[in-house]
This record gives structure tokens, sequence and C-alpha cells, in this order.
């Protein structure tokens, strides 16, 4: 399924995106027959949901024709950076490359042949494994043809290029060495194993000839495995560290010798440059070429084959007076395991261009300072890796330190970019377009001296020419336009520049062409100061507003506290009728109770409207007796239903309360039905009145009246437009109706208000009411006192008189006079 995949995305045209292939055709392409395509692969596409299928039946039913769609990769188109989002030429580029691997071969009516692809021939059981695992190792070989194996521990019984065929099919190893081994009958790779001038047998190396042959490099005739010819004595150990990729001059022989290996590699071979290997993205721009002569460090043979140095040799021998970094021979570990002397670590010489170790060591850096080499993988996010991929070889000379900050500063700017961008999920596509768009403009990975402050400072900035959020560099990040803003602060520079050299040739006439230049770049200078000045008070202002709306914001935020913490009080507050704890007041039973008996009251009052006589107090209140007593009735009919149906194991476990909340629900439940069942017969019942039959009658006959109806006044549509308009209006009357009986009936239930008497009937009887002891003696305390106000202030509220009128008052047992 992933080959038919591949195949359908390779044949995609692309404007419509639509594949037509007929399951046989798909099915040579594949190696497989063409029933077993239609019984296994198509069903299977079908289901992954990567590829939609539209078939057309044959005579038995059968899948014969089949319109196929690549859906990432049609949802991909007009997608800014999105790596699926291929133009017509990489479309037809991978059909060619799809077609050079694979093809079946056709015979075409006029006699021509087109032949086979490289593996095209190979059919039957394996062969889309076979076909899909070659055209991997084509996408991963280089001009040489030589494959980038993968990294880390492998199986040493299969050896490093099976593992990668695996890893590269997803699957174990001995499943990628058999697939390998498949594929080296058919002569379409070879697996070089080179030897060491010890004679023992080197790791092997992985090579595709066709790509090579492609290149115009010839592949010679002594590449075969367990059989390339010996490295000249100067080769080192194979397990030799790394070291910088440029050959440093000095006054010593190389320790390996200029002669290449077949194919003549354009870098190190990475089996042999590296003990401990790791992937390397293949997306880099090459600095210089690489011999295997100078390309490690610390070679522990010579010329003649003589044993290995040790470790420290020409060590000490700093290349400047200012750094102890060591020369072309001072990064070996230990004399080796073949010598039987423990291993020891030396520091590696850190340089631009450098291949990086594997691992945490510490590495020397100038200035006798050190610091803990990076992680060779990109972040394991993958947003951040797909982000980063374009500075994957710059994140490998960073330090773990620099890794984190850089890793930080993406993060920050996918942030904002998925606040900017109309679709979030581009943001990291968007990121790593930006970051190939500033390595153009650099020049390339090979001139960039700091790659941390080159990452943090201009590469994953945005830089915008405009106010534009979305302006980066003069392009828009949403749409990949160019930027609309941009152009237009550009025209009304232009313009102001037209027009202030149209001032200065009015106002200064004759000038030459220096001085009207001048002139012109001085007021040019002052409009821009003004502007400047104005920009600043702009945001100065847009500042403080933000500061106010800051402000509001935090208020709102306290005000929001203070609310929930008076509810919290609030909810804290027992029952006021059950005193049931925390419930506000007013617990929920308690409160379906109330709004039980509102809606009692209600289906009475609609009972009442259309039923009793409303000026009959006694008629209206049989009436909702009579209506209260049935739904009652109904209320302990449904609960008697309730504990019938219901487990009261159930509720007792849900709590003490429970019982009780589950009953006053289901008699709400039932009020709130019987109320609306009231109202419903109150409208039926109005709606038959004299009144509502009335207004129907003039409602009919208006719609008949009108002009469009005159000329077919007995038409289907007059008739119903007519209908339609009588009973809108009696439903209107009759809710017109039931609304003012309503309103008499709760006048009429409401009790008269309680008017309190005038002050001046108050006051005489309040006079003639006797003073008791404390009364007296305040009395008594008043005529003695020369200072009467406080005194008259306690009597008036020990006597109960609240109000005084301004002209005149009464206090018992005392006269006018002592008034």
């Amino acid at each position: 399924m992933r080959l038919a995949v591949l195949v359908l995305a390779s044949r995609t045209p692309s404007g419509t995106g639509v594949v037509k292939i007929h399951t046989s055709e798909l099915g040579r392409w594949l190696g497989l027959s063409a029933s077993y395509t239609a019984s296994a692969v198509v069903p299977g596409l079908r289901r992954s949901g990567v590829v939609s299928v539209e078939i057309e039946q044959g005579e038995y039913r059968e899948d014969i024709g089949l319109e196929c769609r690549v859906l990432p990769l049609w949802a991909a188109q007009g997608v800014v950076g999105h790596p699926l989002a291929l133009v017509k030429k990489e479309l037809a580029t991978l059909q060619r490359l799809v077609e050079a691997v694979m093809a079946p071969g056709w015979a075409h009516r006029d006699g021509s042949v087109t032949p086979a692809g490289l593996i095209g021939t190979r059919t039957g059981r394996g062969a889309a494994t076979d076909r899909l695992a070659l055209l991997l190792l084509v996408l991963e070989a280089r001009e040489t043809g030589w494959v980038r194996q993968c990294g880390g521990t492998v199986d040493t019984k299969r050896g490093r290029s099976a593992a990668t065929v695996a890893r590269l099919l997803g699957c174990s190893a001995s499943a990628g060495e058999r697939v390998l081994e498949r594929l080296e009958d058919r002569e379409l790779v070879l697996r070089v194993r080179l030897r060491t001038a010890s004679k023992m047998a080197h790791r092997s190396r992985l090579m595709v000839p066709a790509v090579a042959a492609a290149h115009g490099r010839t592949v010679a005739d002594d590449v075969q495995e367990d059989r390339a010819e010996d490295l000249e004595a100067d080769f080192s150990d194979p397990d030799a560290t790394a070291g910088p990729s440029e050959v440093l001059e000095t006054e010593t022989e190389p320790q390996v010798s200029g002669t290449s290996v077949t194919g003549e590699p354009d870098v190190a071979d990475p089996d042999i440059a590296a003990a401990l290997h790791t992937d390397h993205p293949h997306l880099v721009t090459p600095v210089v070429d690489l011999s295997l002569a100078g390309g490690f460090s610390g070679e522990g043979r010579g010329g003649q084959g003589r044993r290995p140095e040790r470790a420290c040799v020409r060590e000490d021998q700093a290349v400047d007076g200012e750094t102890a970094v060591a020369g072309a021979g001072s990064s070996v570990a230990g004399g080796g395991p073949l010598r039987g002397e423990k291993p020891k670590e030396s520091p590696v010489d850190e340089q631009a261009g450098g291949v990086a170790a594997a691992g945490a060591r510490l590495t020397v850096v100038g200035g006798r300072k050190t610091q803990q080499q990076g992680r060779s993988d990109l972040p394991a996010d993958i947003d951040l890796r797909v982000a980063l991929t374009p500075v994957a070889w710059l994140w490998q000379g960073l330090s773990r330190w620099q890794q984190d900050r850089v890793a930080e500063a993406a993060k920050r700017e996918l942030a904002q970019l998925r606040n900017v961008l109309e679709w979030p999920a581009q943001a990291p596509s968007v990121l790593a377009a930006r970051l190939t768009s500033r390595l153009e403009q650099t020049g390339g990975e090979a001139l960039i001296a700091r790659p941390f402050g080159w990452i943090t400072r201009r590469g994953l900035v945005r830089r915008p020419s405009c106010t534009d959020r979305r302006c980066d560099d003069g392009v828009r990040l949403d749409t990949g336009a160019d930027c609309d803003n941009c152009a237009n602060v550009l025209h009304v520079r232009r313009a102001w520049r037209v027009r202030i050299a149209a001032e200065v040739d009015q106002e200064l006439p004759g000038l030459d062409t220096d001085a009207r230049y001048r002139e012109i770049e001085a007021r040019m200078r002052r409009h821009a100061e003004v502007e400047a000045a104005d920009f600043g008070a702009r945001h100065a202002e847009a500042r403080e507003r933000e500061a106010q709306r800051a402000a509001a914001r935090a208020a709102a935020e306290a005000r929001a506290v203070v609310e929930q913490e008076r509810a919290a009080a609030r909810q804290a507050v027992a029952c006021g009728e059950c005193g049931r704890a925390r419930s506000a007041g007013l617990c929920e039973a308690c409160d379906h109770r109330r709004q039980t008996e509102v809606l009692i009251g209600e289906a009475g009052l609609f009972a009442a409207a259309w039923s009793a006589d409303l000026t009959d107090p006694s008629s209206v209140a049989a009436v909702t007796a009579e209506v209260r007593t049935a739904i009652e009735d109904a209320i302990a009919a449904e609960w008697e239903q309730f504990q019938q149906i219901t487990d009261p194991e159930i509720l007792e476990a849900a709590g003490p309360d429970a019982i009780e909340d589950a009953a006053a629900h289901n008699a709400l439940l039932t009020a709130e039905s019987a109320a609306a069942e009231h109202r419903q017969q109150a409208l039926v019942m109005l709606g038959r009145s004299e009144e509502a039959q009335a207004e129907a009658r003039k409602a009919y006959a208006t719609e008949r009246a009108k002009p469009w109806h005159q000329a077919l006044p007995d038409s289907d549509n007059a008739l119903r437009a007519a209908t339609a308009a009588a009973a809108e209006a009696q439903v209107r009357t009759a809710e017109h109706l039931l609304a003012v009986r309503l309103e008499q009936l709760r006048t009429q239930a409401r009790p008269e208000p309680v008017r309190s008497a005038p002050w001046s009937q108050r006051l005489p009887e309040l006079a003639a009411r006797p003073l008791d002891t404390n009364a007296q003696s305040m009395v008594n305390a008043v005529r003695s006192n020369p200072a009467p106000a406080r005194a008259w202030g306690e009597l008036f509220s020990r006597t109960g008189v609240t109000r005084v009128t301004p002209k005149f008052f009464f206090m018992p047992t005392i006269n006018s006079a002592e008034a």
C-alpha cells in the first residue's frame, strides 16, 4: 500500500489531482497480479484514509477502473512552505524517477517498446517490498551512488547496510537483510567492504550503481562484496575519531595517503570518519571537497604500517600562542584496545566546519574554556523539528545551552505565527521557509561564523517592513504574496518626495542639480522627523490606552474575585425553609416546591379564565381548588410510579436528601406539564368564543377583499390565504382574551393595600397613652434641664414618637406652655 500511494502520487496531474488508472495497470506498477491488487491493495488504500478511491465495476462486479486522489498531496496544494505542495515540474520529476526505478514497460501499437525500469521485471511475492526499498535507497543516495547509512548501534551480525534498509522500510533487521540480498542478486545495489592495513575487514558501505552512472561517474570493476581492494597502509584504524573537515597545514607528513576509494566520494565515508555514527541531514551546502588524506584527526599509523603512536604525541604543540588547540594529529584516544591499553578521552578541536563528535563530551574552545557539546538530533517536538530542519547542520555545532535557547526562541516565533496565520498548523512550515530564505540571503551555511547568534538574531526573528504584524521582509506570512501595506508605504513616501520636489521647484527656481538634491533631502529629513514624532505620540497614546485596558481588566478581575467570595459566602448559608446546610439560603427541593406552587396557581387561573364566572369569587375558587386537587393527584401518581421503577437502595446510596430532591423535582415536572395543558385548553376554548369567531370572520373577509384576489376571489390561493388569516386572527384574539382575563383574576386575588393613618389622627392617640415610670422620670429631667435638646430626643425615642411636624406636636402630660 505504501508503494501504491507513491505510484499514485507520482502520476497525479497538477491540475485536477485525480489519477485514472486500471486495477491491472496499478498491479503491474506494484509487481502484483490484478486479482490480488483488486482484493487486497485497493481495499487497503480505501481503509487507510490516505487515498480516496472511486471505482468502475466490470462484468463480474470487480473493480476495473479506479479514480484515485492522494488526499494529503491534494490538501497541501496552495499551502505555503508545505513539503507536499509540489508544482508541476516537481511532479514531473517524481514521475520520471519512479518510471526509471520501477516502470513495468510497455509495447506500443506502432511496434516500439518502452523498456522496464531498474526493477520493473521483478514480480511476485515481495516484489512491492523490493521496489519500495530500491526507490528509497535511490532517494537516500548521493551523486556518487553511496547511500547515507543509519547511525547508532546496529546488529553486528546483520550489518549497518541491512539496518539502513530495515529502518527505511520499517521492518526488522533480518527482513531488511533479505531484501538487500535480493537487490544484490539483481546487481541493483552493492555492498562494499573495505579492508584496513592490518588485513582485517572494515565495516561495509552501500552503493546504488545506477545513481552513480546517472551522474556520469564510473563504478570500478573491483567494487564487490568482500573483494574490495585494500587501502594503502596510510589509513588509520577503523575506530579513529572524526576530526575537522579542513586540512590543517603542518610541517609533519600527513598520516593518511591521498589515494581515494573507488567512486571518488566527495565527503568522508561516514563509517570510516566516525566511530559513533550519527544521522546527518543531506540538505547541506558543501563547504570544501574532503579527501581521506587529512579527513581525520590523529590517525595512529603512518605510511609504513607501523604501530599506532601514543595518543599524546604532538598534542602539546599549539598552533598559535593564544590557544592550546592540538594540531592535525591530536585527537585520537589512547593507544587502542589492540595494544591492551585503557582508552583515554582527549579534547577535540572545535572549529568552524568541523565534524561534531557524538555524545555529550566536553569540547575545548579558544581560551581554554570547555562546554558540553550539544545533541546531534533536532528536538523531538514535531513542530520544532520541521521548523529547524533548514538549519540542522548549524544545530549540530551548538552547545546544549545554545540549543535550549534556540528551541525557546523557535517556540516563541511559532506562537506568534499561530496568532497571525489563518491556519495555525502552517506555522512550522512558514518558519522553515523563513530560515531557508535567510540562508539564501546569507549565501549558505558555510558563511555563518557564529551559528547561535545568526539563528537567534537573524534567522528566526521577523523583519517587518511596515506596521502590519503579518509582514516579514515585505511578504505576507498568511498568503505568501507581496505585502500591500509595504507597497502603500512606499507609494506614500514616493508621493511625498514628488510633492517636496515640486515645492522646491516652485519656491527656489533656478537651483542647480546638487543644490536642489540637497534641499529635497533636507526637507525629506524634516518630514521624516515629523512623522517619527507623530509615530511616537501615537505609540505613547496606544500604550496609555493599553495601560487603561490593563487597569480595567485588573479591576474586573478584582470584582470577579469579590463576587466569587460573596458567592462562596452565600453558598455557605443554610436553607431558610428546611435548614439544609450550604444551600445559599434556598435548597433545590424548596425551590422546586415554590415553583410547583406557582405553577399550580397558574394552572388554576388558566382553567378559571374560560370555565368560571370571573365576577363570582366563589366560582373562581371552586375551579382553582378542583385544578389543584387534580394536579396533586397527578403528582402523587407520578411519584408512586417513580418509586415502582426505581430501586430504593440506589436513592439511599445517593445521599440522605436524594429522595426529597427527587420527589420535589418530580412534582415540578408534573406541574409544568399540567400548566402547559391548561393553557392550551384555555386558548382552544377562548378561540371558540364569539369575540374570536367575529375576529376570524373579519380577517377572512378582509383577506378575500384584497386587490390581488379580486380577479379570482374563489381560487384556491385566495381561499387558502383567507383561511390562514382567519386562523391567525382567531389565535391572536384568544391570546388577548386570556391575557385580559388573567390580569383580571390576579387583580381580584391581590389584597387591597392598607394605607397608614395620617399623623393628625395618630398623634392624639399617642398623646392619650399613659406614661410609664421611665417616661415620667425623663419628663421631670427635661423640666429641670437647662439644655433640653438632648433630653427631648431621648424622650421621643422612649415614648415612640418617630416624627415631629415643624409647627407643633403633642406630648402627654406636658402643657403647651412647657412645650
